[in-house]
């Protein structure tokens, strides 16, 4: 008996581990459902937390940029695009040789401008469009590089010229045939091969671009540049290249004002025109001032007299100057911009005027009715700092020029009544006094 009951209690002790194992086992399996269940519950909150974060965000999700052009963007858009653009231009840039020869290496014989527009390139390269006076021509030293009175410029210059920030290069002058037809021709080949995208107006190696007038399209704007000068010196045109260079002849200025006129927005003239180191315009200026108002120009940027000239803006209803009274439309008229850089041989009294020089600015826009309007003008003017010595001539804007810098202008030998303060006092009297 004592056998069989201690075998039922063993047997008794089994199931109940049995059951007991079963029981573990079972709340095993609800702890793990209840945290699953919590871990779903959870990671549901937390997508839902991050989506709001997402929606929330202040930083705009990244998008591909397309050009204005692309046929993507719908019409509508397009003219939500503002179209502007700043437009400067400067005057002479007049290599003499005392300038040539602060620009070559002693060892080498090499060339490098860039000091020259060390103070002024910030300006030059944040306009949209960017036009400068080259007086002299660019032959590289094949030609023979030279001063005045018959000026050939060294390659470097146009390199120079190009990483100050112009975009377009006016070479009609009247030192444009100082080296004949191989001059223009160097000039030309070198823009070509080197900088095909710097435009070039003025002088011309083909008929056909001789005929062409000169578009550039600037933010949406189309801007026609001419540039003519009144003469070369008494050099004549060469025989074979009658088309070498634009001069100021009636006819063909008309023409290609009408051709700007009907195919861009905005017309500016470059005339290379007036009387040398005169301070006033000149009558036969007015002459050709009227001329290109009465053809539809919108902007007149004169060089040649070497000085400052006063800058005017005649309004549509202003005709006091048009003797013939069919100019009827704005113009903005700079009649002489001066030197930008030189180191003339001159001395005596007005050569200090010749170290100062003007930079046109201006701003156009298009407005909703299509079309383009002058929005703002002004000039600012430079001074031309000159000192013996490698790399030591170079431009400053005259609100940056000190006293200081006035005193050690070597210009000071040539005209003693040189000073910051005599500079400040020419731009008042010839915009003034206008």
């Amino acid at each position: 008996m004592a056998e069989n009951r201690n075998g039922e209690k063993y047997k008794r002790r089994i199931i109940a581990c049995i059951l007991c194992a079963f029981g573990i086992i079972a709340l095993v399996i609800i702890l793990m459902a209840g945290f699953f269940s919590a871990k779903d519950e959870r990671e549901e909150n937390d997508i839902a937390e991050d989506t709001e974060a997402v929606v929330e965000s202040p930083v705009p999700k990244p998008q591909t940029a397309e050009p204005t052009n692309t046929a993507a963007i719908s019409d509508e858009a397009e003219s939500d695009i503002p179209q502007s653009a700043t437009i400067i231009m400067v005057g002479d840039i007049l290599l003499h040789t005392p300038v040539e020869e602060a620009a070559q290496d002693d060892e080498t014989g090499e060339y490098n401008f860039d000091f020259i527009f060390e103070h002024s390139r910030d300006e030059i390269s944040a306009a949209d469009l960017a036009l400068v006076n080259q007086e002299v021509i660019i032959g590289g030293k094949e030609l023979g590089i030279s001063g005045y009175p018959a000026f050939n410029a060294p390659y470097e210059i146009g390199d120079a010229l190009v990483k100050a920030g112009f975009d377009v290069i006016c070479h009609g002058t009247n030192h444009a045939l100082d080296k004949g037809a191989k001059g223009i021709i160097n000039t030309l080949d070198f823009r070509r091969e080197s900088y095909p995208e710097i435009g070039v107006v003025g002088v011309y190696s083909e008929q056909e671009a001789y005929d062409e007038i000169y578009i550039r399209e600037v933010n949406g704007i189309k801007v026609a540049i001419l540039n003519y000068t009144y003469g070369t010196n008494g050099i004549p045109l060469p025989s074979d290249m009658p088309y070498a260079v634009s001069l100021l002849e009636e006819n063909r200025v008309r023409s290609q004002l009408a051709e700007a006129e009907s195919r861009a927005d905005f017309t500016i003239v470059c005339p290379h025109w007036g009387i040398e180191y005169n301070l006033k315009t000149s009558a036969d200026q007015k002459k050709w001032m009227e001329i290109f108002r009465e053809c539809g120009a919108d902007a007149v940027i004169g060089t040649h007299p070497h000085v400052i000239e006063p800058y005017v803006f005649y309004d549509d209803e202003d005709t006091e100057s048009i003797s013939n009274n069919h100019g009827n439309g704005d113009m903005l008229v700079y009649y002489s911009l001066g030197n930008f850089v030189n180191w003339t041989s001159g001395k005596g009294e007005g050569v200090a005027n010749r170290m100062v020089g003007g930079m046109a600015h201006f701003i156009i826009s298009r407005k909703e009715s299509g079309e383009v309007s002058l929005d703002d003008y002004r000039v600012e003017n430079y001074v031309c700092h000159v000192k013996s010595g490698d790399r030591n001539v170079t431009v400053y804007p005259l609100d940056e020029y000190t006293d200081e810098l006035g005193a050690e202008n070597e210009i000071i030998k040539q005209d003693a009544a040189f000073s910051k303060a005599y500079c400040e006092e020419l731009c008042r009297r010839v915009y003034d006094d206008y």
